[in-house]
């Protein structure tokens, strides 16, 4: 070969390099991408964490027992763990981009199982408020449904409708799998198992996240799902607290999060704080076994897997603010009928209500969250957090208020009563979010 030809070998050489360079590292090629397993590992993460939200509605009457403290105290300590669960959320989102998802998920499951575990040796009323309350509070945040925002965020670009709604599905599907084996617990031992129950799931769970979850695609060489083109990792960004505080500052500035924080405070008030704390022991008023109340409450995450896998699949295909407006006016309805349901026994309206209401539990999640992302683009994560804080401050009001309600009335009518009218309130509110063509521009 001649000197000309050498040239010209070398020089196609250099420029092939220097594409690789500029591309980026060489991206594997999977059969079934690594993303989906990521998005397993979620899955399994938020089901250990979701075991601690199966208990405070069964522990209600135990502790009352117990201690003698009246239900708005013990409201009042799950009303601390549902505020800071929301109020933690935007923060741990930001340190998830400073620190890595790994650590800040492996740290969070820790302090669940240390607050959990901590209870079953408490005499005092501040002991369950510092241990349910504080820290499995802060923990639990921690594993909000932020974390699987972020995650959606980071490792897809198509199908994260059908993603966000899986994940937020692995928190019913925790239900599911604890509480039927908590309330036989409670039944036939004592509360005390239950917590070290809880502790121990949590703690199970530290490895998995360790040894398989992974914090970005570029980690293993991979673009995200659906993606064209390779995304370099992101340089940690410090100041996380400085950073969350700055976009709340800019989000607060306009309309749509507003509306979207209002009608995630009914959407908490309606469950987490209503359903999910007080429906046992309202059940239980009436005359209802205990472990038939948290078998149909258990019944509801079965069918909330559905609802909120649907309710992804829809995001993906259909406008997101008319499906809240349907999801939101849809539970109001359900819940104004439930105090003619509950009675002794199971029957079949009271089923009706379980399935139709399971369906619609958190099947706002994935449309509230296409929102965030289409008002707020990659500052979507941390401002779904504090949209999610809203959520839980609206749980945390519903969850004392409702235990002082029954303490007052002698019933929990007035409750489902002002919670349907409540979610009739936010299917308007759903309907008057502006569309935005272009997100709010990235503050970090």
């Amino acid at each position: 070969m001649d000197g000309a030809g050498n040239r010209t070998l070398y020089d196609v050489t250099q420029t092939s390099e220097a594409a690789a360079r500029v591309q980026g590292p060489p991206v594997r090629r999977r059969r079934v991408h690594r993303a989906w397993f990521v998005a397993a590992v979620t899955f399994v993460t938020i089901i250990g964490a979701a075991a601690f939200r199966s208990l405070p509605g069964l522990l209600m009457d135990p502790l009352h027992e117990d201690f003698g403290w009246s239900r708005g105290t013990i409201g009042a300590a799950v009303s601390i763990n549902l505020a800071l669960y929301g109020l933690t959320a935007p923060f741990a989102a930001a340190l998830m981009d400073r620190f890595g998802i790994r650590k800040v998920v492996a740290v969070a499951l820790t302090v669940i199982a240390i607050g959990s575990g901590l209870t079953v040796w408490m005499t005092a009323a501040w002991q369950l408020l510092l241990c349910w309350g504080l820290l499995v509070g802060l923990g639990s945040g921690s594993m909000a449904l932020a974390f699987a925002a972020t995650v959606t965020n980071r490792w897809f670009t198509e199908r994260r409708g059908l993603v966000s709604g899986i994940l937020t599905a692995a928190s019913a599907s925790g239900q599911l799998i604890f509480l039927p084996l908590l309330s036989w617990m409670v039944e036939t031992y004592d509360w005390r198992p239950a917590a070290v129950t809880v502790a121990l799931a949590a703690l199970a769970v530290v490895p998995f996240v360790w040894l398989l979850l992974r914090d970005h695609p570029a980690d293993v060489g991979l673009m995200p799902y659906g993606a064209q083109e390779f995304v370099p990792k992101p340089a940690p960004v410090t100041g996380a607290a400085r950073r969350t505080l700055t976009i709340l500052a800019r989000a607060v500035r306009t309309g749509p999060f507003w509306l979207l924080a209002g009608t995630f405070a009914i959407c908490g008030a309606s469950t987490n704080g209503l359903i999910q704390t007080h429906f046992v022991p309202a059940a239980h008023d009436h005359g209802m076994p205990v472990t038939a109340a948290a078998s149909l409450l258990a019944v509801i995450g079965v069918f909330d897997v559905v609802g909120t896998i649907a309710s992804g699949w829809f995001t993906d295909r259909f406008e997101p603010r008319r499906l809240l407006a349907v999801y939101y006016a849809l539970r109001g309805v359900s819940l104004l009928f439930l105090p003619m349901l509950l009675g002794p026994s199971v029957h079949p309206p009271m089923v009706f209500f379980i399935v139709f209401y399971g369906l619609d539990w958190v099947a706002t999640v994935p449309p509230t969250l296409a929102l965030c992302r289409e008002q707020y683009g990659e500052d979507s994560a941390i401002v779904f957090g504090w949209v999610l804080a809203s959520h839980q401050v609206g749980a945390a009001l519903v969850a004392f208020l409702g235990g002082v309600a029954r303490d007052v009335f002698g019933s929990y009518n007035m409750v489902w009563y002002t919670s349907g009218t409540l979610c009739a309130v936010a299917a308007l509110m759903a309907l008057v979010i502006r569309r935005s063509q272009a997100p709010v521009a990235a503050l970090s």
